[in-house]
């Protein structure tokens, strides 16, 4: 079976050979460029946990506690810049609902 690529002679098959080709040309000349990078192996890192970032003003005493006008105890929120508030062993932002435990 003897096939002519003319623009009459062009079947199906032969259009889906054609292309399983092509698309196995540039499959093979990507390969060589991906295998050519080194492998980098993750850094095993031990799992870190929450850091209060309030931890320094609970050393210092009771002298830098933020009291507001209700007589409620208060801290800045680190996102925001609003007041949380302590609720149980948590800490809230009004404002972004940012929370930490204690």
């Amino acid at each position: 079976m003897s096939e002519n690529f003319t623009a009459s002679s062009l079947t199906r098959r032969s259009f889906l050979r054609g292309s399983a080709v092509f698309a196995a040309a540039i499959g093979l000349s990507v390969v060589p460029a991906v295998a050519q990078q080194p492998q980098q192996e993750p850094k095993k890192e031990e799992p870190k946990q929450p850091k209060d970032p309030f931890a320094d003003q609970e050393k210092d005493g009771d002298e830098k506690k933020l009291i507001d006008d209700e007589g409620r105890e208060y801290r800045v929120c680190p996102q925001c810049g609003y007041n949380m508030y302590k609720q149980g062993r948590m800490w809230v932002c009004e404002n972004c609902g940012y929370s930490y435990v204690e």
